[in-house]
């Protein structure tokens, strides 16, 4: 466990859904100039630990998107961990990834042990963990040691209360959770995909959802429809005895 009494402050920026094209919109919103607007509200808070980006960073899989994608992170001047969404081409991704932008894998920061999972598949629009990934949680819960744990993914291993999402979130969250009740150092769960905020509990551990940085989608909602937030990005502050402190940032025009 962490002897120092500060704590490591995260910043969750997800389903960015930007293009190669400026000024694109995908309902109604031009992505790349939400961000912006996201990214700079970030600017003027204390800077990051970490930024997690979940998923759905790029919506028509082009290059040209992953590379505007990380020149605007930089703005941050922090290190980004990212993962790829169902809207995403992982191997495009991963060729933007250098020494302040990685992909996936375990991130250690004092008294914390941030693990991201791949739940992408292919052509589809649901999520699920590979035998590979859940071995990777697996070793990654074993060898957290005294470090408390948070997970990061970007399709919902719970229901969420949207009917139409919730017939695709991760398609295996049964396995998820079968290695993660094993272990008492996990203190929260991740995710996007969702364009919503949601918070519950399970078995002590937190669960969150973040809004998307351009367009929302109503909650409890049985089938698909638009909410009218704003863009907005989740910050958390992970304390040295495993509290988590976390708020939601809504970045109006």
């Amino acid at each position: 466990m962490n002897t120092d009494s500060t704590p490591v402050r995260l910043l969750q920026i997800t389903d960015t859904h930007l293009y190669a094209e400026p000024e694109k919109e995908l309902y109604g919103v031009d992505t790349r100039s939400s961000l912006s607007r996201v990214l700079a509200a970030a600017c003027r808070r204390p800077k990051p630990d970490l930024v997690l980006a979940t998923g759905d960073l790029v919506h028509d899989e082009s290059l040209l998107g992953y590379q505007t994608l990380a020149g605007m992170f930089e703005l941050l001047k922090a290190p980004v961990a990212a993962i790829a969404g169902n809207h995403d081409a992982l191997d495009i991704l991963r060729t933007v990834a250098g020494k302040n932008f990685r992909i996936g894998g375990s991130h250690r920061l004092p008294g914390w042990r941030i693990v991201l999972l791949n739940t992408m598949v292919p052509g589809e629009t649901h999520g699920h963990l590979q035998s590979e990934e859940l071995d990777f949680l697996e070793d990654s819960l074993a060898q957290a040691g005294k470090s408390h744990v948070l997970v990061a993914l970007h399709h919902q291993p719970v229901a969420v209360g949207c009917a139409w999402l919730d017939r695709i979130g991760v398609s295996n969250a049964d396995d998820f959770f079968r290695i993660l009740d094993r272990y008492t150092c996990v203190r929260a769960i991740l995710w996007g995909h969702v364009h919503q905020a949601f918070e519950a509990e399970r078995r002590g551990v937190l669960l969150l959802s973040t809004p998307s940085t351009c367009a929302q989608f109503r909650p409890d909602s049985r089938d698909f429809a638009l909410d009218d937030k704003p863009p907005g990005m989740r910050w958390l502050t992970l304390h040295p005895d495993g509290h988590i402190e976390t708020r939601i940032e809504w970045v109006a025009e």
